[in-house]
């Protein structure tokens, strides 16, 4: 209803709006700051700021194609870490394939949570009240602009982006037609928790530090273990979960080099892979990182290890959430974290707002939604194995309590699909079939090589994506290029036996 209400409260604007006349816009609790013209591409920047509490300072930008370049459609771009900025680069990314896009700052300005501290409001804000408060807005703007409503709606991001697509998904079910979810931060409390894990794991005392300088060590011996399990040797591991490499089989025999681990740096390897466990129970907290990947550039040495010591982007984030936006102490020590209560603890305070990982997608289904998730392998900043675990959690919901208006039980797959990429770093980078229109990079022609294509087509056609196409380097011959398919969950790549293993034909999806 609000919606209706919306768009029906634009003074003046019976005719074809300018730009300008866009600021003239009345929508309940929002201002419009700016309304004006653009190019490189041409564009109409809308600029407002909305405020649902007395404590709420959301910015939102509305990017808006011409009339002539509009594709009829609506898309919402996600942020990144703790968000504070519009995301402009993928507000670009939309208005070049003529989307009418939008994007929010999540209602603060700056990195870190200190923001938080003495504001719960703008805690939700952050958490899922500015995503949604973003599409009412900007559709009304779009609705003004062009005269009528986007005939489709759309929501892209990746990281804390990724959490924020499952957000939509979850607690706003009717907002968007199709998502796609990248490397998910859905379960932000317990995931920041194990970067306080694997920070204490490092931290602790000097002899547990493992430098950079060893990082190659261990990847090589890893792949040397686990590199063929596939049925190929590309430098590629497809499916980590069956790599079962032991840290002790690098231990020192005498002396300390770059090619060996000390008893301590084991242990702390260990505890790295494993990931944090809840010391009373000894329930798992959140999923370790697989093996395989530490020397990767954009991998373990920025987020897991950092260097020099106590600068890795684990610490920052683990700290800033326990630290700031959980007990709101500007002296936190991360030593005294305690992973029983306080976990338990950051959920109630925070994690009730920030997390996205309810499996109870039925609405969303039943809305007609399609949703495609992507992780890599690679990803040292959110564990694979968490898309993993949350994708495996809504199969088991919907075995459990399928949706009373299907007929039967429901596949997921009829309008889920998850996509493992092995090499790929975080939301795009690392090795491997990492591009595959995950990042506005190219535009190809075919949606098996394009997610958001492939997305659309699935929601306007029904055409369900049965792979996409990756592509990158290969990695023992760099000056070649690779293409693989990327197979949904639970089916794997396998070899078919022949054929060039740089070319996507060589595979195929196969049940694991």
């Amino acid at each position: 209803m609000r919606k209706l209400i919306l768009y029906l409260m634009l003074p003046g604007l019976a005719t074809a709006a300018s730009c300008d006349s866009l600021a003239r816009l009345a929508i309940p609790h929002v201002e419009i700051a700016s309304a004006a013209m653009m190019q490189q591409p041409d564009r109409c920047v809308v600029k407002a700021v909305s405020r649902p509490t007395a404590d709420s300072e959301i910015k939102i930008e509305v990017w808006l194609p011409p009339v002539a370049s509009w594709n009829g459609k609506y898309l919402q771009v996600g942020n990144g870490g703790w968000a504070g900025t519009v995301p402009a680069g993928t507000l670009m990314f939309g208005v070049r394939r003529g989307f009418a896009s939008a994007g929010t700052d999540d209602g603060h300005s700056g990195g870190g949570a200190a923001w938080s501290i003495g504001h719960p409001e703008k805690l939700i804000d952050f958490g899922h009240r500015a995503l949604h408060e973003t599409g009412i807005v900007a559709k009304a703007v779009a609705h003004a602009f062009y005269e009528k409503p986007a005939a489709r709606s759309y929501f892209y991001g990746c990281s804390d982006g990724g959490r924020e697509a499952l957000m939509e998904a979850q607690r706003y079910p009717e907002d968007f037609d199709g998502i796609v979810a990248g490397a998910p931060a859905n379960d932000w409390t317990y995931h920041f928790a194990g970067f306080i894990w694997n920070e204490q794991a490092l931290m602790s005392k000097p002899e547990s530090f493992i430098p950079p300088s060893k990082l190659p060590a261990i990847q090589k011996a890893v792949l040397a273990k686990c590199d063929s399990l596939d049925g190929v040797r590309d430098g590629l591991i497809e499916d980590p979960r069956k790599c079962k490499f032991d840290p002790a089989a690098l231990r020192c025999k005498s002396g300390d080099n770059d090619d060996c681990l000390t008893a301590a740096q084991i242990d702390t390897l260990k505890k790295i892979y494993a990931g944090p466990v809840n010391p009373r129970t000894g329930k798992q907290i959140y999923p370790g990182y697989p093996a395989g990947h530490e020397a990767i550039q954009g991998a373990w040495a920025p987020w897991i290890i950092g260097a020099p010591p106590a600068n890795a982007l684990h610490f920052m984030f683990g700290n800033t959430l326990f630290g700031q936006a959980v007990r709101e102490e500007t002296d936190w020590d991360f030593r005294k974290m305690n992973f029983d209560d306080d976990v338990a603890f950051a959920y109630e305070k925070a994690g009730i707002h920030l997390n996205s990982s309810n499996p109870d997608l039925r609405t969303f289904r039943a809305h007609g939604g399609k949703l495609i998730q992507y992780h890599g392998w690679a990803d040292a900043a959110i564990s694979p194995y968490g898309s993993i675990e949350y994708y495996d959690k809504v199969v088991d919901f919907f075995a459990r309590y399928p949706d009373a208006r299907a007929k039967g039980k429901p596949a997921v797959q009829d309008f889920y699909r998850l996509f493992m990429v092995p090499g790929m770093g975080h939301c795009g980078g690392g090795l491997g079939p990492n591009n595959f229109g995950n990042g506005g990079a190219i535009l190809p022609a075919d949606a098996e090589h394009d997610l958001l294509l492939s997305l659309e087509r699935w929601v306007e056609q029904g055409t369900a994506p049965e792979k996409l196409i990756g592509t990158g380097k290969s990695v023992l011959e760099p000056a070649k290029k690779l293409t693989r398919p990327l197979c949904p969950y639970p089916q794997v790549v396998k070899y078919n036996g022949s054929g060039d293993v740089n070319e996507a034909a060589s595979f195929s999806c196969a049940a694991p």
